[in-house]
C-alpha cells in the first residue's frame, strides 16, 4: 500500500525490524544510545520502537530534559533508574525517604534489601515536615551513594525542599532520583535543580485517562542513559508501542488537563476548609499546611491535583460510620479507586489502604478531575450533609 501524508505518528507493531544489509546489522547493534530514532537501525521492539521512542521525545520536551526512557509501569521505571546506580561487588548504602508510594516501599524491602541484599537507610519527617538539619546529619552520618524521595507525599501531601534536599545530597556525593509524579513537570522540574533521575507514574497525570499503565525514567547524563537503556532491554521492561501511541495522543492535553486538576483541587480544598463536617483538610496551598512555605518556594504552577480531609466525629466508630456513609453517597459518581490523577474525581479511604500508618478513620483522599469544579463540590456536599 502507498503510504499516506498522516499527521499522526504511527503505530508500529512489529517485534523485530528489517535490516538492510550486513554493515546496517553491525551498525545496528554497535550502540543504541547513539542512534536511537535513526529509522534504518530499529532491531526488535523489546530493545527500541518507533512509537515508543517519538513518545519518549515528546516527554522529554515537557520535562525539559535530554531524554526519557518509557516502561510499562511506574514501578518498572523505579527498578530501572535504581539500576542505574547498582554497581557489583561495590558496598552501597542507598538512603529512601519514607513517605514514598506504598508499592515503592514494598519493592525495597522485597526486591531491593530481601533479593538483592542492599543496604538501606529510612529517613522519616519531624512531625508533618522534612527537616533539613536532620537530613545534612544522615548525610554526614551515613554517606549514602544514592538518596531517593518523592516530590509531594502520598496521602498526607508533605512538599519536600526539592532543591534544598538535592543541594545536601550533592554535597556528600550522592545520586538523585525524585519521583515527581504529584507534582509533574507542569509545576516542577527537579532536574533542573541538580537530580539525577527523575520518575514518573505515567499512569497517572501523564497518561490521565484511566484506562493505561506507564512509568517514565528522565535525566540529562548520557551514561545514566545508556545504564537504563540496556537494564530496560535485558529485563524487558518496555512500554507496548500500542500503549505509547495512546499516551502519545494523552500528552497533546497535558498542560491543559493539568492546569484544570490544579485549579479544580486548589477551590474544592477551600470548599472543605470551611464545612462544618469536616475537620482537617491537607493541601499545600493552604496556609495551615504544615509545607505551605515550602510548596510556595518551590511549586510554580499550582499545588497538585490531590486533596485529603478528615471528617468529624467524637470517636474512631464514629468517624469511621461517618466515612462510609460519605462514601456510599458518593460512590456513583465519585467512585472508589485505587489510583489517582484520572480526569474523572475518584477517592480512596486511608485508614483501610495504610493502616497503622496513618489510623485515620476518617480521612479521605480525593483525585481532583478535571470536571467543572462546582461539580464536583455539589457531590461532596451531598456527601457531606446531615452527617
Amino acid at each position: 500500500m502507498k503510504k499516506v501524508n498522516s499527521k499522526r505518528t504511527p503505530l508500529y507493531r512489529d517485534s523485530g525490524f528489517w535490516l538492510r544489509n550486513i554493515p546496517t546489522i553491525k551498525k545496528a547493534f554497535s550502540d543504541e544510545v547513539e542512534h536511537p530514532a535513526d529509522p534504518e537501525l530499529y532491531i526488535y521492539s523489546r530493545y527500541r520502537n518507533p512509537t515508543v521512542v517519538e513518545t519518549e521525545q515528546e516527554l522529554s520536551i515537557i520535562e525539559g530534559c535530554q531524554w526519557s526512557l518509557l516502561t510499562q509501569s511506574g514501578l518498572a521505571a523505579i527498578d530501572v533508574a535504581l539500576s542505574i546506580f547498582q554497581m557489583a561487588h561495590t558496598p552501597q548504602k542507598w538512603l529512601f525517604f519514607t513517605e514514598i508510594y506504598g508499592g515503592t516501599n514494598s519493592f525495597i524491602d522485597k526486591v531491593v534489601i530481601g533479593r538483592r541484599g542492599m543496604d538501606v537507610i529510612r529517613f522519616a519527617p519531624q512531625g508533618e515536615a522534612y527537616s533539613l538539619v536532620e537530613f545534612e546529619n544522615e548525610m554526614a552520618r551515613s554517606r549514602p551513594h544514592v538518596v531517593y524521595f518523592e516530590a509531594i507525599s502520598n496521602p498526607m501531601l508533605i512538599v519536600a525542599d526539592v532543591p534544598e534536599i538535592i543541594s545536601i545530597a550533592k554535597k556528600y556525593g550522592a545520586n538523585v532520583i525524585v519521583d515527581n509524579t504529584f507534582a509533574t513537570p507542569y509545576s516542577l522540574k527537579p532536574l533542573d535543580w541538580g537530580a539525577d533521575i527523575v520518575i514518573h507514574s505515567a499512569t497517572k497525570y501523564f497518561a490521565g485517562h484511566g484506562n493505561l499503565t506507564a512509568g517514565v525514567v528522565s535525566g540529562n547524563d548520557s551514561d545514566l542513559l545508556k545504564q537504563a537503556i540496556e537494564y530496560r532491554k535485558l529485563v524487558g521492561h518496555m512500554l507496548s508501542p500500542d500503549d505509547a501511541y495512546r499516551l502519545l495522543d494523552y500528552l497533546k492535553t497535558f498542560n491543559l488537563r493539568i492546569a484544570k486538576h490544579f485549579d479544580n483541587a486548589k477551590i474544592v480544598a477551600e470548599y472543605l476548609l470551611q464545612h462544618p463536617f469536616v475537620e482537617r483538610v491537607l493541601y499545600p496551598s493552604l496556609p495551615n499546611h504544615p509545607t505551605h512555605a515550602i510548596a510556595q518556594k518551590v511549586l510554580a504552577n499550582g499545588y497538585g491535583g490531590i486533596v485529603t480531609f478528615d471528617i468529624k466525629g467524637n470517636s474512631f466508630a464514629e468517624k469511621q460510620q461517618r466515612c462510609n456513609t460519605f462514601i456510599e453517597r458518593v460512590t456513583d459518581k465519585i467512585q472508589l479507586v485505587p489510583t489517582l490523577g484520572d480526569a474523572d474525581t475518584i477517592l480512596m479511604p486511608v485508614e483501610p489502604v495504610w493502616g497503622d500508618k496513618f489510623p485515620f478513620p476518617g480521612m479521605v483522599r480525593l483525585s481532583i478531575g478535571i470536571e467543572h469544579a462546582s461539580y464536583i463540590i455539589s457531590i461532596l456536599e451531598n456527601g457531606l450533609k446531615k452527617l
